[in-house]
């Protein structure tokens, strides 16, 4: 695979990496922080190759330009300041009249449309060099589907310029809110990851909390109110059936996380003032604690290799972040900045810990190495919580609270170099995202 040989130009999207990487074009880049100048891209129209496909083909294309305009890592050039007229998807590209707009990454497309049936063709062009970074890719798919093709466009896009995986083609789980503070109503439902195609899981008669999507994303976990205080369900987002997870008579079972294999399930039960951590096969139910101590240890999540689980405990006095074992045993200590720190996510590459962390009434989401190391504040708000890592690790989706109009909560995105914050279009309230991984 090529990169675009001004990927130079994006010092770049993998901030925290540190050290250098070689391209496999002419170019080696060295990864710094931040980005200095995203790089200008242009998404003519796609050619409609049948009737039914004009408007179909129009849409795919802002959805693939939006999907790459949000990253932060590019910038769209306007269809006004095009010179080339596009409209034959076999033309040879007039690179001399996009350089002229100073784009410097160009995708071309063709739909076409059969019954049910689309396909989608496209290019990938290096204007700078002249090159194409890549012949014959295409997606077929059903026209009530339109928008997860225009992701998977987006996604291959975004691999072939930049060497990161994408994350487009995935979904977020999440609780929807409505109704004044004093009288929230929530609910389980499931969107694209732009806010679209919302999906409602669960109804409002119960308070409903923390869901969490499975390795495989079919399945999420969640903790509900129903029956007067908080126990585990796992429910199948197809059939949206739902099961109890038992964790005991008498007890409260919440912040669950599924473990990398999807066979496993962690997290906290607390029974007779003490929270512990604790793990069960999600088939059999049996469980084992984990922790034993008489600190408040919950918000645990699982090292992507399933070896090590990164948790929350007060056991120093105040709310830290500490690792162990997946097996429990002795645990350390990786979060020493001032401040209280919490529900801690291992990030999906296994380099990051993103979390929580609440100093001089202010509330940050933040990340670090997993050994404490190189701590990066992303943002600071009346109140960000909960964050949840986009499958390629790149990007944090968390919960911002607005201070005052009631207390409203909204979902956010944040790059991991801070510098791309944008707020996610839900049609209602929303907190406690979960990110799928890639949808298969």
């Amino acid at each position: 695979m090529k990169f675009l040989s001004i990927c130079a130009a994006l010092v770049c999207a993998v901030a925290l990496t540190s050290t250098a990487q070689a391209q496999q074009g002419p170019l080696k880049i060295t990864i710094e922080e931040g980005i200095i100048q995203p790089l200008p891209f242009a998404v003519p129209n796609f050619q409609a190759e049948t009737g039914e496909a004009g408007q179909l083909a129009a849409d795919l294309s802002r959805v693939i330009a939006a999907d790459l305009q949000g990253t932060g890592v590019f910038r769209e050039i306007p269809s006004s300041a095009f010179i080339a007229q596009y409209s034959d998807f076999n033309a040879a590209i007039s690179y001399p009249d996009w350089k002229a707009i100073n784009a410097q990454a160009l995708v071309t497309g063709a739909v076409s449309v059969s019954g049910n049936n689309v396909n989608v063709k496209f290019r990938v062009y290096d204007v700078v060099s002249g090159t194409t970074l890549g012949e014959g890719l295409q997606f077929s798919g059903t026209t009530d589907g339109w928008r997860r093709m225009a992701h998977k466009v987006a996604d291959e896009v975004y691999s072939r310029i930049t060497g990161e995986g994408g994350y487009f083609d995935s979904r977020v789980v999440y609780v929807s809110e409505t109704g004044p503070k004093n009288d929230r109503k929530k609910r389980l439902a499931v969107m694209d990851y732009d806010g679209a195609n919302v999906r409602y899981l669960t109804d409002s008669s119960a308070i409903v909390l923390a869901p969490r999507f499975s390795p495989t994303g079919d399945r999420v976990l969640y903790t509900s109110y129903e029956s007067g205080f908080p126990r585990i369900y796992v429910l199948d987002i197809g059939s949206v059936q739902r099961r109890v997870l038992q964790s005991g008579e008498g007890t409260m079972s919440f912040a669950p996380r599924f473990s990398p294999s999807g066979q496993t399930v962690v997290f906290s039960i607390s029974q007779g003032g003490n929270t512990d951590i604790y793990s069960m096969d999600i088939n059999s139910g049996q469980s084992v604690r984990l922790t034993n101590t008489p600190a408040i240890e919950t918000a645990p999540s699982y090292s992507p290799d399933g070896s090590q689980i990164v948790f929350e405990s007060d056991r120093s006095g105040s709310p830290q972040l500490y690792i162990m074992s997946a097996s429990g045993g002795e645990a350390r200590r990786i979060s020493f900045g001032e401040g209280r720190y919490g529900t801690p996510v291992w990030s999906p590459r296994g380099d990051l810990v993103a979390f929580t962390k609440q100093n001089s009434g202010r509330f940050h989401i933040g990340v670090m190495r997993t050994d404490g190391s190189e701590e990066r504040l992303l943002t600071a708000s009346f109140l960000d919580e909960g964050p949840t890592w986009a499958p390629n690790g790149r990007v944090i989706m968390f919960t911002r609270e607005t201070q005052g109009a009631g207390g409203a909560s909204s979902l956010y995105s944040v790059d991991i170099t801070g510098r791309v914050l944008k707020q996610v279009q839900t049609q209602e309230g929303g907190s406690d995202p979960s990110w799928s991984p890639l949808q298969q």
